[in-house]
């Protein structure tokens, strides 16, 4: 690839970035939007503790957690995906990193995740649309590193108590090479 190809990629890389797409609520429910702030906050706290238990709990039984690669808007059943789970690999996937048997997360890593620029979408039906940005500082034995990512959820209220049906995490850096990500990100 040209370096002018290879600019325009960059550049609509960014665009696609800035969430210029969603369809932001203009009047949120004051209330609604402390909740869900709180809800990714616990949820934080559980991805950097490595609370795994507490973190599956949080989802729905049809839930879907997308971390897609090169771009925000590909297709996951045609295209490349850092992470592309339904509920039961999801499931698979915790247990897998309660094993202990996961080499690059021993000793696990520690994490400091901070959420922001917190808004809920426009929504149709049931479901709470939320995006939010999350940078996570990360340290192990093979060094330091900042992700950053911007976060897309559906949030559904089961038996009173927000669960997440879909969690999409842009990574800011999809259309590089990413070496590791042995954490839940």
């Amino acid at each position: 690839m040209n370096a002018k190809a290879e600019a325009a990629v960059q550049s609509d890389i960014l665009k696609e970035w800035t969430g210029k797409g969603l369809a932001y609520a203009t009047n949120p429910d004051h209330d609604l939007y402390r909740e869900v702030t709180q809800f990714l906050y616990r949820e934080a706290r559980f991805q950097d503790a490595h609370d795994y238990d507490e973190w599956e709990a949080l989802w729905t039984d049809d839930g879907v957690y997308w971390v897609p690669a090169n771009g925000t808007d590909t297709d996951p059943e045609q295209q490349m995906s850092l992470i592309y789970d339904n509920r039961s690999r999801i499931a698979l996937r915790i247990r897998q990193l309660k094993t202990g048997r996961r080499h690059s997360q021993t000793p696990p890593s520690q994490l400091a995740r901070i959420i922001g620029n917190v808004e809920l979408l426009h929504s149709d039906g049931p479901d709470i649309g939320v995006a939010c940005n999350s940078q996570i500082f990360e340290t192990n034995l093979r060094g330091d590193a900042m992700w950053a990512a911007r976060c897309v959820y559906r949030l559904r209220r089961v038996q009173g108590e927000l669960r997440i049906a879909y969690k999409k995490v842009v990574l800011v850096n999809n259309n590089k090479p990413i070496y590791t990500i042995s954490f839940l990100i």
